[in-house]
């Protein structure tokens, strides 16, 4: 961050680091009792690299407060009719097959996500799994390249 007396850069990206992007099932990780701001997930990944992408996928009975702090956040909110897994999917697939991104992140505790993260390492792609106890899948942890556990306070 520069700081002059007429104005203030603030620089999120740096050129020699890896392109990362991140999807988070919000239903199933933006609850109280996980504490996972996603401010302090921002700054977790801000040493592995450059977030490029940041989506945060939400069911329809999402909260105008939360689609709120979602985007103060500088995420993209995606709301779905239903249960979000599918399109987490989607757009998990479409990260896998972007050639501008390296790191292809997901923040859940689900392990119906496995084969994501599979197909994402077949394709070249580092992985990283992003998810709290109680209920976060082991083998996702495993499958994926890195993964970090949120606990009650943070990491």
């Amino acid at each position: 961050m520069d700081n002059d007396d007429n104005f203030v850069i603030i620089n999120n990206s740096r050129k020699d680091k890896k392109s990362l992007g991140l999807l988070v099932d919000g239903p199933n990780m933006l609850r109280k009792e996980f504490c996972s701001d996603l401010e302090f997930v921002k700054n977790l990944l801000f040493d592995r690299g450059n977030l490029k992408v940041g989506k945060v996928l939400l069911n329809q009975y999402a909260s105008d407060k939360l689609i709120e702090a979602v985007v103060n956040q500088g995420f993209s909110p995606m709301i779905v009719a239903g249960d979000v897994d599918v399109q987490l999917a989607v757009e998990a697939f479409e990260l896998i097959h972007n050639p501008n991104i390296d790191v292809v992140a997901i923040m859940t505790r689900n392990a119906d996500f496995l084969p994501l993260i599979n197909i994402a390492k077949e394709n070249g792609k580092e992985t990283l799994v992003i998810g709290a106890e109680p209920g976060f899948s082991v083998a996702l942890q495993n499958s994926a390249d890195d993964s970090i556990i949120l606990g009650s306070e943070g990491v």
